[in-house]
């Protein structure tokens, strides 16, 4: 089973377009969408059926009772962060560091703070079905942090079902699990940038297929994509959507890959079928007589090569 993240050093790239076209080109896989700030892949992946969903608990927050504060206003005055203000807690803004619950001396004598973390709800876990394949996704929710644990979370729910124990506990089940002991390929959508989701998404991949733009942001981007990709140890292809936008950039962007060692597996033009097909919620494959369409079935046999899966 070889693992494959598509990746970007900026967004708007068409990541996430080359994401659902690969879709329809490959077989036995399951995906995922590691993009968890902003999910998108779902709108074009086909039609799904939700197997289970579940919260998802990241940082804990601090939470007040009121009913038992003395209203000293000791923990606005020790928090950092700025998130007590007028004696109210702004969990979006809370860093979960407790040393508010710490310092709170409603507590000094063994009792319950009346300022304390807990759990909170950061975001949604789902596990869906699209034409027999496993689909794992998820959403943080706005001003929440912790996205680089979700994205493990979401890689984590693929593994437990191609071990065959995916946790249902607690889960709301509308439809069979689908069997993941055939997969050859999980193909992963991943986040945009350098940070934390993108770090959790190229960890132990075997591949990653980045996509860059012929612009001044794509190429400073693509460098600093190439070289954490490069930290994990983990090969790199690179192909340039809407090349023909800029042809000198183009020539720049090959001329770095080549100094890198990066191999290229192709150009994509600009099409404005691409944006027809997205505006009715189509990959772009669907469109035979779409140029990027035939662009992609290219740099797809050769990506397929360097994985060695069919």
């Amino acid at each position: 089973m070889k693992h494959l993240v598509i990746l970007s050093g900026k967004g708007g790239t068409g990541k996430t377009t080359l994401a659902g076209a690969l879709l329809r080109l490959t077989g036995k896989k399951a995906f995922a969408d590691c993009d968890v700030d902003a999910p998108n892949l779902h709108l074009i992946c086909g039609e799904r059926t939700e197997i289970s969903t579940r919260d998802y608990y990241g940082f804990k927050k601090a939470f007040k009772d009121e009913d038992l504060c003395l209203n000293c206003g000791l923990c606005e005055e020790l928090c950092k962060f700025g998130a007590i203000r007028d004696g109210k807690v702004n969990i979006y803004e809370c860093e979960g560091c407790g040393v508010c619950a710490y310092f709170c001396p409603v507590g000094e004598d063994g009792g319950k703070p009346a300022i304390t973390l807990q759990d909170n709800v950061s975001g949604r876990l789902f596990r869906s079905e699209v034409k027999g394949e496993v689909f794992s996704h998820a959403v943080l929710k706005m001003g929440n942090g912790a996205s680089g644990k979700l994205v493990t979370e979401v890689r984590k729910q693929l593994a437990d079902e191609a071990n065959g124990d995916f946790e249902r506990v607690g889960a709301k089940q509308s439809a069979p699990a689908p069997t993941g002991t055939q997969w050859e390929l999980v193909l992963i959508d991943g986040s945009p940038g350098i940070g934390c989701p993108v770090l959790a998404s190229v960890t132990g991949t075997d591949l990653a297929l980045v996509v860059t733009e012929p612009s001044a942001s794509g190429l400073h981007d693509l460098e600093r994509i190439v070289e954490t990709i490069g930290l994990f140890k983990v090969p790199a292809l690179v192909c340039i959507n809407k090349y023909d936008l800029n042809t000198d950039l183009t020539r720049e962007i090959e001329n770095f890959c080549r100094k890198k060692g990066v191999t290229m597996v192709g150009r994509i033009p600009y099409d404005p079928l691409v944006a027809k097909a997205l505006n009715s919620g189509k990959s772009i494959i669907e469109f035979s007589d779409s140029p990027a369409a035939q662009a992609i079935r290219r740099i797809w046999r050769k990506t397929a090569e360097v994985l060695g899966v069919n």
